[in-house]
């Protein structure tokens, strides 16, 4: 069973809006210019400030909520590293760390904008973001880039997000799997209410907290005996090291084994937990009910990565329609071939994920599979990019953030003025 507190991984998230401003103030900063600019349109900005960096989203919408241009992309971004868990017992050098970000995009944490910036703001956005409402956001933003928004949840698509500490799913249900949802085993409910372009959606979303990539790796490591594991490449005998602690990682006498390092993983994700719902996915967590949200799918961040390292997906299209079975008989040629040699079959596997590329495999088909309930040969779309007009945008949750304020406060006028 998975340990709920070994690992925590957390982001702050501020939100600031601009929306029809008047300003005294000298346009010395280039994005404050052009925001000056454009005093009719609405913009969000998004502060992402997680633990392994801090990122910052700029996001244009006409009175539509079109996604228009800043500059020569769709998206002002900026990124620092490291994150903020770097400075646990320093909190000065962590507000320090910011002061690239405030400068670009005038975004800060709660004291700093209520002193220094010009956005209008609420402290309820400056908060700790759960992975539920990152799902949800992810959802969000897949529709939105696609064109879904504003039509029947049947036209919407699932988003299957994995990152390296947690996964999330989202998927639009019908009334009535709404009206008969359970809540989750922190009396929690599954469902959220959307309202977005005109149109109500029940959106059911959970996070599956250390179950993701980067976490499933620590957990099937630690179900080893006698310091050996399946999942592990011959040749390699090593550590991996993850939420400070580390696993020892080698293969056993008889060698890796991907039926083995399946059933471990199958173990790991808890997939005969008792269900006390109808229906679950892994762990005892209700599926949702399934339905047409589920009829086309998107997975994205680690599936696309590793996807892409195998040939799975070609790094040089924003997405590929691919099958769970793939990643399956990739994990096959990975698991039979010596850690000396993974980067002749696999060229473009990156080389901190040699040593771990048979139980990764393993790992997001069973995911997928065994755990989410997908049909082995069911075309997904593994997605990093999405078109968007002229443009590619990435996929990530900060724009579906931006999308739910926007749609919540774009009836309202706010008058911010400058000192």
């Amino acid at each position: 069973m998975l340990n709920q507190k070994s690992h925590f991984v957390f982001t702050i998230l501020a939100i600031f809006l601009v929306l029809p401003l008047s300003y005294s103030v000298s346009a010395h900063i280039p994005l404050r210019r052009h925001l000056l600019s454009h005093e009719s349109d609405h913009y969000a900005v998004i502060f992402d400030a997680g633990s392994t960096g801090s990122r910052v989203h700029v996001f244009r919408f006409n009175q539509k909520l079109e996604l228009l241009p800043i500059g020569n992309n769709v998206e002002f971004f900026m990124a620092t590293n490291p994150g903020l868990s770097s400075y646990a017992e320093d909190p000065k050098a962590a507000a320090n760390s910011l002061e690239p970000l405030l400068e670009g995009a005038e975004g800060a944490v709660r004291d700093l904008v209520k002193n220094e910036s010009n956005f209008y703001s609420k402290d309820q956005w400056i908060t700790i973001l759960d992975g539920t409402q990152e799902g949800s956001y992810m959802w969000v933003a897949i529709n939105y880039l696609l064109g879904n928004l504003g039509k029947s949840y049947e036209s919407t698509t699932a988003t299957i997000d994995l990152g390296g500490g947690s996964v999330q799913m989202a998927y639009a249900i019908s009334k009535e799997q709404y009206e008969n949802a359970p809540q989750n085993g922190d009396g929690e409910p599954y469902v959220q209410k959307k309202h977005l372009m005109s149109t109500d959606y029940d959106l059911y979303v959970h996070s599956y907290l250390n179950y993701g990539q980067l976490a499933g790796r620590a957990e099937i490591f630690k179900a080893s005996r006698n310091g050996s594991n399946p999942c592990a490449l011959e040749g390699y005998d090593g550590y991996y090291t993850y939420g400070g602690v580390s696993y020892k990682v080698k293969p056993p006498k008889g060698g890796t084994s991907w039926r083995k390092c399946k059933n471990l993983t199958k173990q790991a994700l808890r997939v005969k937990a008792k269900c006390i719902h109808k229906n679950c996915t892994f762990n005892g967590v209700w599926n949702g009910g399934g339905g047409a949200g589920l009829n086309t799918v998107h997975a994205s961040s680690f599936f696309y990565d590793i996807g892409a390292q195998v040939g799975i997906v070609d790094k040089k299209f924003p997405s590929a329609i691919a099958k769970p079975i793939q990643y399956l008989n990739a994990a096959k040629v990975a698991c039979q071939t010596n850690v000396a040699d993974i980067k002749t079959v696999f060229p473009n596997t990156q080389d901190r994920d040699v040593p771990y590329l048979c139980i990764d495999l393993i790992y997001e088909y069973t995911l997928l599979v065994d755990g989410f309930g997908l049909n082995p040969y069911k075309d997904i779309t593994v997605i990093h990019d999405v078109p968007y007009k002229n443009y590619l945008v990435g996929a990530a949750w900060p724009l579906g953030c931006a999308i739910d304020l926007v749609s919540s406060t774009s009836n309202k006028t706010i008058s911010v003025a400058s000192a």
